[in-house]
């Protein structure tokens, strides 16, 4: 949470600046609420306003990277304007700003150099303080991987590390100076996906981590499955990822519980030409078929048109099979999310942060989130 401080004198400001950051940090980590609901924005839906007060912080999906520079259009300066005027229905909300995205490229490269980190750091910055927002959100995906087209290195590992130490020290000197806390945090997968990310190393810079704890199946990997399961199926094959598997693989790099802020899905993945064995759970498929939010799996597909749900105990994760067109579809559900919430709380963890706010206009899961984290 941000905290206002009295303004010191001009000649006393330089010398009271280390002073102000550290009392900033502490402020921040003592007013910190129990439990942190997270929300991607790339929009907002006038009837989700009566919600607001249930979310702790909405990051604004997305600052643009060009030529090592982080900024917004006038576009998307508009919309986050729109997530910050809701600060006058809560004014507790906290609304960040996320840079970066899946295929979106220019971190390896900004990262290369001292001068590309702090041209980063310092435009990021700059940013935050000229639109009023309390945060900045780094959605690198991913550093030392090229799979969703962007150019990587095998120094992505280190310069990811100095790139986020340059970005938190810009954050605070500009912080100091307009008498607030900039929180930094990143979007970040698990397995595979942190394999030139040094866990511990970055740790230190982030006010938490947004595990995107979703996807774990998709249109690139080889079978079917839990795209969001909490714990591991009967039927997941070795090391398959899992939401409890991410958590513990930040834990043991020694990051405290209360920074990891697990992920919930505000959208299902389906997949045709399933194999039906098992009702079609991790099973080969012929392709992905689509994407559909809340609102479509319940109108058009929970025990509907042939689609019926099953309930996965071990995984503690639904999903639908249509055993005559041979179509499975993975997503999160109120049984689910209740399950991730009493996960939360079992583990003493931050939060949970969802993808993405227009996608539930009704706020179902979310109050679902609030629900369970209140209760």
């Amino acid at each position: 949470m941000r905290h206002a401080f009295s303004r010191p004198g001009r000649m006393l400001a330089g010398l009271f600046l280390p002073l102000l950051v550290a009392m900033s940090g502490a402020a921040f980590a003592q007013s910190s609420p129990p439990y942190r609901i997270v929300g991607y924005a790339t929009g907002w839906i006038p009837s989700q306003t009566k919600d607001v007060g249930k979310i702790d912080t909405l990051i604004f999906a997305f600052a643009q990277l060009k030529n090592g520079n982080v900024g917004l259009d006038d576009d998307h300066a508009k919309g986050l304007q729109t997530l910050i005027a809701l600060k006058s229905v809560n004014p507790k909300l906290k609304v960040a700003v996320s840079v970066g995205g899946w295929t979106v490229g220019g971190f390896s490269e900004a990262a290369s150099t001292a001068a590309g980190r702090q041209q980063f750091a310092d435009s990021a910055a700059r940013m935050i303080s000229t639109h009023h927002a309390d945060g900045l959100d780094v959605d690198w995906e991913y550093p030392g991987h090229h799979e969703s087209g962007i150019k990587s290195s095998p120094q992505d590992k280190a310069n990811f590390t100095l790139l986020l130490k340059s970005v938190r020290a810009s954050l605070d000197r500009v912080g100091a100076k307009d008498h607030k806390h900039y929180t930094l945090s990143i979007a970040i997968a698990d397995g595979p996906f942190v394999s030139d990310i040094d866990i511990a190393a970055i740790n230190p810079s982030l006010d938490w981590f947004n595990l995107m704890t979703y996807d774990f199946v998709n249109a690139n990997t080889p079978t079917t499955g839990h795209h969001t399961g909490l714990h591991a199926s009967a039927l997941i094959a070795g090391d398959g990822r899992t939401t409890d598997r991410a958590v513990k693989e930040f834990l043991a790099a020694g990051v405290p519980p209360q920074k990891l802020v697990i992920g919930a899905a505000l959208y299902g993945r389906e997949f045709a030409d399933v194999k039906p064995d098992h009702n079609g759970l991790y099973q080969t498929y012929g392709h992905f078929q689509s994407g559909h939010n809340w609102p479509e799996l319940k109108q058009d597909f929970i025990n509907k048109q042939g689609y019926v749900r099953y309930w996965d105990d071990a995984a503690q994760a639904p999903w639908l099979w249509n055993a005559t067109t041979h179509r499975f579809i993975t997503y999160d559900d109120p049984q689910s999310i209740a399950a991730k919430m009493a996960y939360i709380k079992a583990e003493h963890l931050g939060g949970i942060m969802y993808w993405e706010q227009t996608n539930d206009p009704a706020d179902e899961l979310l109050n679902d989130m609030w629900k369970g984290l209140n209760n």
